[in-house]
């Protein structure tokens, strides 16, 4: 073990010990490091027991747990480095626990017993210390009195110890202010996109195109493909010859009658009262044009979305209540009726008429559905047939002719995905296949099944100029475009720079004032606060995203405003911040070098022995 251990510098405080005791071990098998006597190792004469490390490595793992929605397994752990977080961690804490007997750093009784007596875990009904509640806690965790009160004393004379160290580096007052003066500066700038309107481009030669194409080269080579044999099959493929019973149809329209009969629905407000008299008393401030639905909810605390029913129907509604707003005809709120939950007022918006759909309107959807479904079942029965088919040597071609299974060929590139290329399972398959693999049944995402053969591999290589002239021309353009663009956009800051606006200049100018460092701003491009922080007051700038150039102008640099309320506040929560990290990293080096003057003992096996039981 280094001595260089490291850790976040937290130290185990008396409330935490105090957790950790009263959570115990239940449950985590544990139970063979009960004796205080095995340790994993020690700083000086502070030992780290291994009953502590098994309890401090199963909170991070239970944490990480938490995190990842399930227990990761001891390898995981390793390869996190969680086991070796937590032994720097301890021994950290055990560094600090040697430097403070050293120094014969302790509490008297009194504060033990006052730490001990406030401790919720130790009260009983009465909510007062009480002694055999106390008791049962140790015995139950298989401490003594003495024990714990010892290894207490200890903890808090550690954490008096850390304290100092930790406590004595408040955050430097220039880097906070420095540091939230950058933050809270501000920009006023103007911009504006460069349109094509306006800009004429000539012509290209010949010579002008293929010196382009000679450029680019990657932009006109063919990508490298991998040419694919295979044969597959489909539920689309068998549902034509898959024949369904009349009654079969009949019987899944009736299982899904809901589905195609929509009794009338009402768009409903509701809102319950208390009393009968509360419910008749709103009502009558409604009819008096005092208040509205709405109103009265939000008297009560409550949003529109709070008392918002949506779309329901007379059974959904029920009752006296169901009745009497399905015989209304004029939106409104009426009321009050008796509901489940208290005399309610409602209120419809609208109307929405019930709608059926016949069976013979539905007969085609739910054939055709009901053949998809028999044929993956079909193709679910042949699969084992066609796995023996192809571990026995059948070849793709044999399996077309002696199965259902439907040829193909395809040159597979990068960005192929079309027909069964559009499937995950196909292009993973075709991109690890080689020459030397036997075909093998594989799976589609619908159910389907499909076995393929590399057929070989064209390199990449340039598209011959006569087969892309025209792309070339168009890219060209483009090219030439942002260029010409761009040309505009500096010529609209120079004239910015000599007095003119954006706008002068015949552009579209938007504005932006007070922009922060990072902010957005509608229809700008995504770097343009970046672009915008990095120019000086007066000057311009070019931003290019794609075909679109903008030019920018920052008209003004605004200071921070070091009063503002919410930079105050940030000052703050940043300087307690940094004050924990400084703080942290002054109480962990000094428990390294507090490791370095004592001296680490590590016990390998008892580690191993610890984790082991998490395996």
């Amino acid at each position: 073990m280094s001595t260089m251990l490291r850790s976040s510098g937290k130290s185990v405080t008396v409330w935490v010990l105090l957790a950790m005791i009263i959570l115990g071990l239940g449950g985590y098998q544990v139970g063979n490091f009960s004796g205080g006597a095995q340790s994993i190792g020690a700083v000086g004469d502070s030992e780290i027991t291994a009953r502590d490390y098994s309890r401090a490595l199963r909170q991070e793992i239970n944490a990480v747990a938490a995190q990842m929605g399930r227990a990761p397994g001891m390898d995981e752990v390793r390869a996190m480095g969680l086991d070796q977080a937590v032994q720097a961690q301890l021994f950290n804490a055990a560094a600090l626990s040697e430097q403070a007997r050293m120094l014969e750093l302790s509490v008297g009784d009194a504060e033990v017993s006052r730490q001990i007596r406030s401790a919720r875990p130790f009260q009983g009904a009465t909510g007062s210390f009480d002694r055999e509640t106390y008791r049962e806690v140790l015995r139950r965790e298989g401490l003594s009195e003495t024990e714990f009160e010892t290894r207490l004393r200890a903890d808090i004379a550690r954490s008096i110890l850390q304290g100092a160290v930790a406590g004595g580096a408040p955050a430097p007052a220039a880097f906070l202010d420095s540091y939230i003066a950058y933050l809270g500066e501000t920009r006023d700038i103007a911009f504006a996109e460069i349109p094509e309107t306006g800009i004429s481009l000539p012509a290209p030669d010949e010579a002008a195109l293929k010196a382009y194409y000679d450029a680019h080269p990657a932009e006109f080579t063919r990508p490298e493909s991998r040419e694919i044999s295979y044969v597959w099959l489909t539920a689309e493929m068998l549902k034509d010859s898959v024949t369904i019973d009349e009654s079969q149809l009949r019987a899944t329209y009736d299982e899904r009658k809901a589905e195609y009969v929509q009794p009338e629905r009402r768009k409903l407000l509701k809102l319950v009262f208390p009393t009968m008299a509360e419910a008749q008393a709103g009502m009558a401030q409604i009819e008096a044009g005092e208040a509205s639905l709405t109103d009265l909810a939000e008297a009560r605390g409550l949003s529109a979305a709070d008392i918002d029913l949506g779309e329901v129907s007379q059974d959904e509604i029920g009752g006296a209540a169901g009745e009497a707003i399905f015989a209304q005809t004029i939106p409104g709120v009426i009321g009050p009726y008796e509901t489940d939950l208290g005399p309610a007022l409602f209120k419809f918006d609208g109307i929405t008429p019930s709608e059926t759909t016949t069976f013979e309107e539905a007969r085609d959807d739910i054939a055709a559905e009901l053949a998809m479904d028999k044929a993956r079942r079909m193709i679910g029965d042949m699969v084992s047939d066609l796995e023996d088919r192809l571990a026995s040597g059948a070849t793709l071609e044999d399996m077309v002719k002696e199965t259902k299974m439907q040829p193909g060929k395809i040159s597979m590139a990068a960005d192929t995905r079309e027909g069964i290329a559009a499937y995950d399972d196909f292009r993973t398959a075709a991109a690890k296949v080689s020459a030397d693999d036997f075909p093998e049944l594989l799976t589609l995402d619908d159910g389907g099944v499909f076995a393929l053969r590399l057929d070989g591999v064209t390199a990449a290589a340039p598209i011959p100029f006569d087969q892309v002239r025209d792309k070339v021309a168009a890219s060209w353009r483009a090219a030439e475009m942002v260029k010409a663009k761009q040309a505009k956009a500096e010529a609209a800051g120079a004239a910015v720079k000599a007095g003119k606006t954006l706008a002068e200049a015949g552009l579209a100018e938007k504005q932006a004032p007070a922009l922060q460092r990072g902010g957005f701003v509608e229809g700008a491009p995504q770097r343009l606060s970046d672009t915008a922080f990095a120019t000086a007051a007066g000057e311009s700038a070019v931003l290019t995203e794609g075909e679109k150039v903008f030019v920018l102008v920052v008209r003004a640099v605004q200071p921070a405003d070091m009063t503002d309320p919410d930079l105050v506040q940030l000052r703050k929560t940043f300087e307690t911040r940094l004050g924990q990290m400084i703080g942290a990293d002054l109480a962990a080096f000094y428990a390294r070098a507090a490791q370095a003057e004592a001296g680490i003992t590590l016990d390998s096996a008892m580690i191993a022995a610890v984790q082991a039981q998490f395996q």
